[in-house]
């Protein structure tokens, strides 16, 4: 076994498909692999940060067993189908939002009147059924953000005191799986690589996903590294990954500076490249009224870029 740890580096991106892909990672000191593995995935699965459904209201029914006229579902149906709704969210504020249907059909997530800082990501979702041509459903829903499984009990304190609470899945990543193989450098042929498969539902990237679970982890150590530090090895560079490693030295006050290397939120991140606002520089040639017209980009996110700008005194 060699003395050096080697720092790895993610050498290969694989999209199976626009919610699913395989990040190879290699090298990594023997036994590394599953280390890594089991600690990335467990974060994946229960820390990443997602919205969901915590609690609504139906004109018409007072409670989670009362039959809403007019719809062909019960209430506890509807109840299930909204969990299933999934959200991108743009803030960390709880959003309400409105349904209002009139007239025989199907009641979907696109009928979910949104704001600027809600997203539906699968507006065909199915809700409830209007089986009366003069039929009307109303509801009101709150979303909010949060992390892994939250039971009714627990959101029951934080409800309108008018509206039923939801038990809520706020994490976006659907299934997390992994494997080790052997790899080499040079003549160091007891290496790992870990080959780590992540799905989601949609409202994240899982490149963001993975971003998001390594940055966790790297806090909580790093909380318990104190000023201890041990040299490493450099990461290994792969002109066909699919996604470079960003030197952390770089200057960060030039207005070049790409926005991933700010160290936002993934959020505003990608609320700020989605819009093609790629640079420090693309920034300053906005001033707040513009940003906050940019889609998907609210109030916080604003807040956010205007205090890291400030923390590095641009």
């Amino acid at each position: 076994m060699s003395n050096t740890i080697h720092t790895p580096g993610i050498v290969k991106v694989e999209d199976l498909n626009d919610n699913s892909a395989t990040f190879s990672i290699e090298p990594l000191h023997s036994g590394y692999g599953m280390t890594l593995g089991n600690s990335l995935r467990r974060v994946l699965l229960s820390s990443i940060s997602g919205a969901a459904v915590t609690a609504f209201k139906v004109e018409g029914a007072t409670h989670e067993f009362t039959d809403v006229k007019g719809v062909k579902e019960d209430l506890v149906d509807i109840m299930l189908n909204l969990k299933g709704v999934k959200f991108r969210v743009y803030g960390t504020e709880p959003q309400t939002l409105r349904i209002v249907k009139n007239g025989k059909g199907k009641i979907t997530a696109k009928d979910i009147q949104v704001n600027a800082d809600v997203e539906i990501v699968n507006p065909d979702h199915l809700i409830a059924t209007l089986d009366a041509e003069k039929g009307k459903f109303v509801a009101d829903l709150v979303v909010e953000i949060g992390r892994g499984y939250r039971t009714i009990e627990e959101g029951t304190a934080k409800k309108p005191s008018d509206m039923i609470a939801l038990d809520a899945v706020f994490s976006p990543v659907l299934r997390v799986r992994y494997k080790v193989e052997n790899t080499r450098v040079g003549q160091i042929t007891d290496l790992d690589r870990l080959i780590i498969t992540i799905d989601t539902d949609g409202s994240i990237t899982t490149r963001d996903a993975f971003e998001e679970a390594s940055a966790i982890l790297v806090n909580q150590y790093t909380a318990l590294a104190g000023k201890t530090r041990v040299e490493m090895s450099a990461p290994v560079e792969d002109e066909t990954a699919s996604f470079e490693v960003k030197d952390s030295n770089d200057d960060a006050s030039s207005l070049n500076t790409p926005i991933e290397d700010l160290n936002l939120s993934a959020r505003t991140t990608n609320a700020l490249i989605n819009n093609e606002i790629e640079t420090i520089k693309d920034l300053f040639a906005l001033n707040d009224a513009d940003l906050k017209d940019l889609k998907g980009f609210g109030s916080k996110a604003l807040d956010e870029v205007k205090d890291k700008l400030a923390e590095l005194e641009l």
